[in-house]
């Protein structure tokens, strides 16, 4: 009448998940329960008798339970006394493996207990209960299983154990919390137990009197803290977790599933990232200014690294969670667009200033209101002129243009006021990991790999799951080469010169929003696409003291370049695709003039085109913007006192795009007569 349970509790088999980088072997983060289960000849025979002779000597003898211990037990919980010992290795394994059984101090629950053992006995083997036994039994230190127990005492395998190390695993199983780190009388009280661990492996003929007394009390390695995350690793678990809940996966199966979780996370670039970061921007950068960036590769969609910004100030990173104003990185989608519908790059487009549009109630100006006559796809893409991808945008039709942004990977959601005029100039906000994976679809000949975070899964059964992301055509081949050789020209004449890479081609275009709200570089090589963005949580202008106003050619070009320096040493030199014949001579409009046009402010807000206010990407609690970390100015300082939270405990790490740019500026370089230096910008003239 008393059924064996078909049911295990979940805390009993459950084994924590484990994460790595994408190289399959450095471990990036450990989630839930810290169990491995291993097989009972794993086990070596030494400790499988260590524990044998510290609970259950008749083990391999009895029928489930041990009549004496039992009568001890009864007698003691009906007399109201302290539950004493008693209960063999099977009814231990039953109590904690099996659904059903309450841990209460009761008669009745007892009685189930020893029947359920007995069953077990008859119905199970021995090694099966031993092998489960040694894989549920809790041993201190956070170490469920007897394969955790042996990593947390003594930092080695369960098979390389000796017989000192195996007896003091048997011996903790009594008291696990007292024992876990010793000192003092808890210290003396745990090798009186180890020593009679031995001693009842020599009675039981485990040991032999000369192998019991040859025995030394075993050195423990220090205890390890808790597993925790720094730095970076914070904002990877969560976008790791993130799609895998996407995917499919439950919270319960990443944290008990003993699921082994490849990344596509490179451990070297993810240091070079934040590398890249910290040390190209200056030590007077205010804390309120953000930098986000993103690498994707282009052939496969994996983000091989990012920087998402100090976990310790913000709640959420700035790749792939922070969405600002594109800007004229956005242009390039307009023209694989345009080039994709009958356009080439000798296709002429107005870029005059003011331009005149029928749905924008006023003129659509240039920066200063210069006009650059009507211009070719590569002179309007080398010079950002805002007018003549207004001109193009009409032409081929903003519907087009859209989808082809949807295509390379920005959401339907995101594409704001795509009916208006300016929408080619960038109003839509976008995070740096859309935007790097935008442009791996120039360098991968027209085709957007879905951007994702994982490479594989295995379950705890062993069977692997590969991640196969989903590809989208966006453009022809031709149309992404000739929209690649237009953002060479940007990187070679135009205003990306920063961002070049001496050793090999680069294609790139900048992108700076009106009053420098955010400021952008995006560039990519035939292997790699990486998008550097930088905005203040309160949408103010991106000012850096000693560097001034920023643009997109500026700081963010000069991140871009450190980063990928580092992450293309040693690669070979690919080239980009040859594009239509237009322009193959190196042709440049500004190449040997020396009359590069400077970087002058962007229209007014109040002229009339501008978009309407978008809603903020992800607004605070009601809604208002409020930013944290030290003050830059003299209501930041009074903001801060109360740290990340006011006093209406208003959350401040999320930037609010409530107010977004109403024009964007052209990303004009500066004339060479400037005399730049090799950098590929003067600091005190800001180049876009």
């Amino acid at each position: 009448m008393t059924p064996i349970p078909d049911t295990t509790q979940k805390q009993a088999t459950a084994q924590g998940s484990v994460i790595y980088y994408r190289d399959g072997k450095s471990v990036l983060a450990r989630q839930g329960v810290d169990r491995k289960v291993v097989e009972l000849d794993k086990v070596p025979g030494h400790v499988r008798e260590a524990v044998i002779a510290a609970e259950n000597r008749s083990f391999y003898e009895d029928a489930g339970v041990s009549a004496k211990g039992t009568a001890r037990a009864l007698w003691s919980t009906m007399t109201g006394q302290q539950l004493q010992g008693g209960s063999t290795i099977t009814q231990q394994l039953v109590r904690n493996y099996y659904s059903g059984l309450s841990q209460e101090r009761s008669v009745t629950r007892k009685f189930k207990e020893i029947l359920i053992a007995m069953k077990v006995d008859q119905s199970k083997s021995k090694d099966w209960v031993l092998e489960q036994y040694l894989n549920t039994i809790y041993f201190g230190r956070g170490a469920n299983g007897v394969q955790s127990a042996a990593r947390a005492y003594f930092g080695k395998d369960v098979e390389d154990l000796g017989v000192a190390e195996g007896a003091y695993l048997a011996a903790v199983i009594q008291q696990p919390s007292r024992f876990a780190d010793p000192e003092g009388a808890d210290l003396q009280a745990a090798r009186y137990r180890w020593k009679s661990v031995i001693d009842a492996m020599r009675e039981t003929g485990a040991l032999s009197a000369e192998e019991a007394s040859a025995q030394k009390f075993p050195e423990l390695v220090a205890p390890k803290k808790p597993f925790e995350l720094k730095g970076q690793a914070r904002y990877m678990l969560q976008q790791v977790t993130d799609e895998l809940n996407r995917r499919g996966y439950t919270d319960e199966e990443i944290n008990s599933g003993g699921l082994k979780i490849v990344s596509t996370f490179d451990k070297k670039l993810m240091t070079a990232a934040e590398r890249a970061v910290k040390e190209t921007l200056p030590d007077g950068t205010p804390q309120k200014v953000r930098t986000g960036l993103a690498a994707v590769d282009p052939a496969t969609g994996e983000v091989v690294a990012f920087y998402g910004g100090d976990p310790e100030r913000y709640a959420y990173d700035n790749a792939f969670s922070a969405k600002v104003m594109a800007g004229s990185t956005f242009k390039p989608y307009t023209l694989a667009t345009a080039l994709d519908n009958g356009f080439d790059l000798s296709t002429r487009v107005d870029g005059n200033s003011p331009l005149r549009v029928a749905s924008a109630d006023k003129p659509i100006p240039n920066d200063s209101g210069r006009s650059y006559g009507h211009i070719d796809l590569v002179q309007a893409t080398q010079n950002s002129v805002n007018t003549a991808f207004v001109d193009l945008g009409q032409k081929v039709g903003l519907d087009k243009v859209a989808q082809t942004a949807e295509k390379a990977g920005i959401p339907a959601a995101q594409l704001t006021q795509k009916d208006a005029a300016s929408f080619p100039l960038g109003v839509s906000s976008v995070s740096a990991v859309q935007n790097a994976s935008g442009f791996a679809t120039f360098a991968n000949k027209g085709v957007h790999v879905e951007a994702h975070v994982l490479r594989s899964v295995t379950d705890g059964e062993g069977r692997k799951q590969v991640v196969e992301p989903v590809a989208t055509k966006v453009v022809g081949e031709q149309a992404a080469a000739d929209t690649t050789y237009a953002m060479e020209q940007v990187v070679k004449y135009g205003t990306g010169t920063a961002a070049r890479l001496y050793d090999r081609p680069v294609a790139g275009k900048t992108g700076t929003t009106d009053d420098s709200r955010s400021v952008w570089f995006n560039g990519f090589t035939p292997q790699l696409a990486v998008a550097v963005n930088m905005f203040r949580d309160d949408n103010k202008t991106v000012t850096v003291p000693g560097y001034g106003t920023q643009f997109g050619g500026q700081l963010p070009a000069q991140i871009w370049r450190a980063f990928m320096t580092e992450a293309m040493a040693g690669k070979p030199v690919e080239e980009f695709p040859e594009p239509s014949d237009y322009g193959w001579d190196g042709y440049s409009p500004f190449r040997d003039r020396g009359d590069e046009p400077r970087q002058d402010s962007s229209p007014p807000s109040d002229d009339g085109w501008s978009t309407p206010p978008a809603e903020p990407s992800e607004p605070s609690e009601d809604g208002r913007p409020f930013s944290e970390g030290p003050a830059d100015d003299a209501q930041d300082s009074v903001d801060d006192q109360n740290g990340p939270n006011d006093a209406n405990n208003r959350r401040g790490d999320q930037p609010d795009q409530s107010d977004p740019p109403s024009s964007q500026e052209a990303d004009q370089p500066f004339a060479r007569n400037d005399q730049s230096p090799a950098g590929g910008f003067d600091r005190g003239t800001p180049d876009g």
